[in-house]
């Protein structure tokens, strides 16, 4: 006795009836239609393009769980409260939780009370995580954020590059990786290291029409520190800026702090509880900016960001993408501004030769 797949006409009724859609945007409902037809499926849609409901929509309609690899803490929870605040019964499981905690999260997961599970790649290297997955029954592997197997894995988070042997250990569900930056040679790379077999491929085009790209060119620190002062109190609305290293932030924080302006610090450097803190204010609009490396550039899903302004230039064309889409992620008209300057190459040219001195 075979058990029919979920149809379209009912994942439509699910989007308009969970998550307040009234239809599926360009490229979601082939991406839909593909997961709950059980092919592998690579999903390339751009920032603020609705990837989430790729594989959200199909989780509530398979049986079993849904287990979502996630690169950032902070993305886990960005989603998974999204979820909660839907009626969905999702959760995740990572560092910041206690053993107790796990345990208790884990055991939902087993008892039937979970559908989408969200992991970091690192959680499957210890324990019997995968295994215990297996007994539950997994409907459908996401990969979230993908392009991270490619730029992440060969460096340093090897885990990514054992995803598909934990696809193995939880019984070879069907997988969907889902990015927003991929060029050909990376999603070639995301294919073959997930062990991904005739995946349906979905792309859409990258141009994000409600955003307005801006260069300003400075020669020195004080001018883009005028300049970046003089965007904030030009523009309305929520704000991120985006510096290169960790002293950078805190020196920029401390420049927008004295022209009177509500901000707050973001990077990696800062403990767990700090981080979620500084997220909350920024969510709840307590704060008006938020000054951040890149570890805030898939971290956060916050629709009325107006203002996205990249303090120096980022390290790649993908991560530049990827940061400047923070902003109109509601369809509304944004600006997005890059402060540069010559000498900023330098911290690049420092970087590369830090991880290629041979070259």
């Amino acid at each position: 006795m075979t058990t029919s797949r979920p149809t379209l006409e009912v994942a439509r009724e699910l989007l308009r009836a969970r998550f307040g859609f009234q239809e599926f945007r360009p490229g979601q409902e082939r991406a839909v239609a593909s997961v709950l037809a059980g092919r592998d499926t690579l999903v390339v849609l751009p920032t603020g393009g609705g990837k989430s409901l790729c594989y959200q929509v199909p989780a509530l309609l398979l049986p079993g769980v849904t287990v979502v690899v996630s690169p950032l803490i902070s993305l886990m929870k960005d989603q998974t409260d999204a979820l909660l605040a839907r009626g969905i019964p999702a959760t995740f499981v990572n560092s910041t939780l206690t053993s107790s905690e796990v345990a208790d999260r884990m055991n939902r997961v087993a008892r039937g009370e979970i559908k989408l599970l969200y992991l970091a790649p690192e959680r499957f290297d210890v324990g019997s995580v995968a295994e215990r997955l297996r007994g539950v029954g997994v409907s459908l592997l996401a990969v979230d954020e993908a392009h991270c197997i490619s730029e992440w894995g060969h460096d340093f988070r090897p885990s990514y590059l054992r995803v598909a042997q934990v696809r193995e250990r939880l019984g070879n569900p069907p997988a969907v990786a889902l990015t927003a930056t991929a060029t050909p040679h990376v999603r070639k790379d995301i294919v073959r290291q997930l062990s991904l077999v005739k995946p349906e491929e979905i792309i859409t085009g990258f141009d994000r029409t409600n955003l307005r790209y801006h260069v300003v060119p400075t020669r020195t620190d004080a001018e883009k520190d005028d300049a970046l002062i003089e965007l904030l109190e030009r523009h309305e609305g929520v704000a991120i800026i985006y510096a290169s290293t960790r002293r950078n932030v805190e020196k920029v924080t401390r420049t927008i702090e004295a022209a009177g302006i509500s901000v707050a610090a973001y990077h990696a450097g800062l403990d767990d509880d700090h981080r979620h803190e500084v997220q909350e204010s920024f969510m709840r609009e307590t704060v008006r900016a938020i000054v951040a490396t890149n570890a805030f550039g898939m971290g956060i899903d916050k629709p009325n960001v107006r203002l996205v302004v990249h303090h120096a230039m980022p390290g790649t064309l993908e991560a530049y993408y990827q940061e400047a889409g923070r902003a109109g992620r509601d369809g509304r008209m944004s600006d997005v501004y890059l402060l540069h300057a010559f000498p900023d190459r330098f911290t690049h040219e420092f970087f590369i030769k830090g991880a290629y001195p041979d070259r």
